[in-house]
């Protein structure tokens, strides 16, 4: 298979984006205009195009490159995975030359992708550290200072 790691998307390549997201549970119901605005707020994009440069695998990283970083939306179209492409995508982000000196990186998976991340070095031991969620439309408006 034949792939170039491209770190902007075109247009269509938005379009594929969506189209990849629409086929997640954790992410069928993003928007194109919500999508466009989380890839300018995005500081590292990764994302793998085919011959007809289309998209075929996706990744993205909010960082401060010095402390932390963490790694969203690893993604690969449904008809190209168990090829490797996921691989490629972590690949790129953990040997990124902007991330070359950032003290950790972190991620969130299902507990069935654990083994997958475990390659690269990422442990789902963190000791006491919770992860906490503050869900915006759950909350809005009703805890008010």
């Amino acid at each position: 298979m034949t792939y170039q790691i491209i770190a902007n998307l075109t247009e269509n390549q938005i379009s594929d984006l969506l189209e990849l997201y629409k086929s997640e549970f954790w992410s069928y119901k993003r928007t194109h205009e919500d999508v466009v605005k989380m890839l300018a707020a995005s500081d590292i994009i990764v994302g793998l195009v085919d011959e007809n440069e289309q998209l075929i695998g996706f990744t993205r990283v909010l960082t401060d490159f010095v402390y932390r970083a963490t790694i969203y939306d690893v993604i690969v179209k449904p008809t190209h995975r168990k090829m490797g492409l996921g691989a490629k995508l972590i690949d790129a982000v953990v040997n990124h030359p902007e991330l070359a000196s950032v003290e950790q990186i972190a991620l969130y998976c299902l507990p069935e992708m654990i083994p997958f991340y475990e390659r690269w070095g990422f442990s789902a031991n963190v000791g006491e550290i919770r992860l906490m969620y503050r869900n915006h439309q759950f909350y809005a408006g009703t805890h008010q200072q």
